[in-house]
């Protein structure tokens, strides 16, 4: 007797089942690739780009998961599970603040960092902020010399005299202003890409240790042709070092916390001021200038861990793709 010929009883049932079976392993497998790629630092290639959102990712885990367990797939689901829980340890943490923040007592700092977009953010929108925040230190990237006078002729050399500027046209420029008077300013150009420069100088606050003060922009990681270069800036910015002078780092780093080069940065000796208050998750980057791109977190501000974080907050700047990022510090008190 042939198959054909079996009673339907008999015939093959199982096929649904297996179909099933390997619709759900469909599910859950882009998941746990996602978290080899995060976890090992194995991003490349266009991943570079989608591993910025991985916590839309990690929100999506829980489904294959929910899926699988709900048609009894057991090793599928344990998988999804695991997968999903792996992609949360990398994620919250963020929206959690820290127990540990750094030192409480010193000398208060204000700092702000904005991408001015081709100098084209409203140079009044910046001032703004920087007067209704008592800021001290702005870190700007994207600053060229049409956005210096502009945000002259908006006040910002009367609330912030002291600076090191390094303008130019397009996206490479950087500028930094601050209240108090500063020491050995200038900018380093960044080898890869476009070349984008950094600002940088000594700030002496009243009664405080002095800090040094960058303002960090790495290549953007846009096209094939940029990624080399997104990885040597990243590589090469400057790590904290617990012998020298506390660093401040802030500005349009191009990276999430989930891109190891970032994260092994903020190993050196830093923390991410946003992480540290529980939130990190707040998007600095994407739909703020029309673009339908999900909100990722790539401005920062890192701290030499002998500074303290007490707050951080985000606001939108009129005709950028950014938003500014102000943190308030503690310094610690000059010796």
């Amino acid at each position: 007797m042939t198959i054909t010929d079996a009673p339907a009883e008999t015939r093959p049932a199982h096929r649904p089942r297996i179909t099933r079976t390997l619709l759900i392993w469909l599910l859950v497998i882009p998941a746990v690739v996602w978290f080899v790629i995060r976890a090992f630092g194995l991003e490349g290639g266009r991943m570079i780009q989608g591993i910025a959102f991985t916590p839309y990712v990690a929100a999506w885990s829980l489904f294959p998961a929910l899926v699988a367990l709900l048609a009894r797939r057991w090793g599928a689901g344990a998988v999804a599970v695991l997968t999903a829980f792996g992609l949360a340890m990398g994620v919250v943490p963020r929206a959690l603040p820290n127990l540990d923040r750094g030192p409480a007592d010193g000398v208060t700092l204000t700092v702000m960092t904005v991408n001015l977009l081709f100098g084209g953010a409203d140079p009044a929108d910046v001032v703004r902020l920087v007067r209704e925040n008592d800021v001290a230190v702005l870190a700007l990237q994207e600053f060229t010399e049409e956005s210096r006078d502009g945000l002259r002729s908006a006040g910002l050399d009367d609330l912030l005299p002291y600076h090191s500027f390094a303008a130019e046209a397009g996206a490479s420029g950087s500028g930094l202003y601050s209240r108090y008077p500063v020491s050995d300013p200038g900018a380093r150009r960044n080898n890869g890409g476009w070349r984008f420069l950094q600002a940088y100088a000594t700030v002496q606050v009243p009664g405080a240790t002095p800090v040094l003060a960058e303002s960090a922009h790495p290549l953007a990681p846009a096209v094939p042709n940029t990624f080399d270069g997104w990885r040597s800036d990243l590589a090469e910015q400057p790590p904290a070092d617990p012998d020298r002078t506390p660093r401040i780092l802030l500005g349009d780093f191009n990276s999430t916390l989930d891109h190891k080069p970032l994260r092994d940065l903020i190993k050196t000796g830093y923390r991410d001021a946003a992480e540290t208050t529980g939130e990190g998750l707040i998007g600095t980057w994407g739909p703020y200038d029309g673009d339908l791109i999900p909100p990722v977190t790539i401005d920062h501000v890192l701290v030499d861990k002998r500074i303290g974080v007490d707050d951080i907050s985000v606001f939108n700047v009129k005709n950028s793709d950014h938003r500014a990022v102000i943190a308030a510090l503690t310094l610690p008190e000059a010796k």
